[in-house]
């Protein structure tokens, strides 16, 4: 079966699915201190998806150990809207495991993940629907600008993006985030994935399926202040490459086995000198300049092969990946019975 002939298939089943019951679908969004731009997400939000009268919706909020008023806010919303449900996480997990929490919760037959911040804008909602209506799995928004992102930022993100595609042999999308409409056979393949150390734009990659990408400018944030700043997204460009390749490690033996056979070559250089011409061998310079080069270039190879067994070390715990405080104010006592 060709990939046009799936899409058509798939369109075809929602569409008659359509016409015997309606769809849920679930807006996730993990929140850590949004205190400042919560309520305008939840009312821009709402008035986009009241435009949507064929289908039912479900807002899924993750606090994510917010310090400011964020979990008081989604109270507030649950409290006037039947639809509004939230996590209360017991600690920050960060947004990697905040968003398998959600996906773990809600109850949708497709969810679209979302950030509070409106810089995925709410207007995109129903184009997504409608690719989803015709066969898509996986709708995602590629970004063709970048409001109120640094030069920098953007320079080394592509630039992240295009190393990243030349050393795994997963397809990575570039200048695709987190915003997008996942098919409930997605949220069940991104369920079974119970790994502590995530990268989860590798991860909506890996699986598969039938994906469609729209574009949309990016907006700057409507209120508040990133949480991400450099240190945060160099670690995780660090989990991105070290989750999906070990191109790294490879690169270590290789670079090792050229040094050990230019070290072979210069011996022997020195010998034969040596015993043509006589006279001394290179000093102390020369030699202390080799010793730190090499010790550097073995300092970070152990700094390599330590990323990958600190990794895992990680995994082998067997914690799970996050633990709730509350799910809807409801005290969580036994973690899994909340999922039933």
């Amino acid at each position: 079966m060709t990939e046009n002939q799936y899409t058509q298939d798939r369109q075809t089943d929602r569409q008659t699915d359509r016409q015997t019951d309606r769809h849920l679908i679930s807006i996730l969004v993990p929140c850590y201190n949004e205190e400042a731009v919560l309520r305008q997400f939840y009312a821009r939000t709402s008035e986009v998806i009241r435009g949507i009268p064929d289908y039912d919706f479900e807002f899924v909020f993750v606090n994510d150990g917010s310090r400011d008023g964020t979990l008081a806010i989604m109270r507030e919303l649950r409290a006037k809207d039947a639809r509004v449900s939230y996590i209360n996480l017991s600690r920050n997990f960060g947004k990697e495991i905040a968003m398998i929490a959600g996906i773990d919760y809600l109850q949708g037959d497709a969810a679209v993940i979302m950030d509070a911040d409106l810089q995925d804008p709410p207007a995109l909602i129903p184009e997504m629907i409608s690719w989803w209506e015709k066969g898509y799995d996986d709708i995602c928004a590629k970004r063709r600008s970048r409001a109120g992102e640094t030069f920098f930022k953007k320079w080394s993100s592509h630039a992240f993006y295009r190393i990243l595609q030349h050393l795994t042999n997963i397809p990575i999308q570039p200048d695709v985030g987190d915003f997008r409409l996942l098919d409930k056979q997605c949220l069940n393949a991104l369920r079974l994935m119970r790994e502590s150390q995530r990268y989860t734009k590798g991860l909506f990659s890996w699986i598969g399926f039938n994906k469609k990408e729209i574009l949309f400018d990016r907006d700057a944030r409507a209120a508040g202040k990133t949480k991400w700043n450099y240190w945060k997204l160099m670690n995780l460009a660090i989990e991105g490459i070290t989750s999906f390749t070990i191109a790294p490690l490879r690169a270590a033996s290789f670079l090792g086995c050229i040094l050990a056979f230019v070290a072979i070559l210069y011996m022997v250089y020195i010998v034969v000198r040596t015993l043509l011409y006589g006279g001394d061998v290179a000093g102390y310079p020369s030699l202390i300049s080799v010793i730190l080069f090499i010790g550097g270039v073995q300092l970070l190879f152990l700094g390599i092969i330590g990323e990958y067994l600190g990794r895992v070390f990680n995994e082998s715990k067997f914690r799970p990946l996050y633990l709730v405080k509350d799910y809807n104010g409801k005290i969580m006592i036994d973690q899994k019975e909340a999922r039933k």
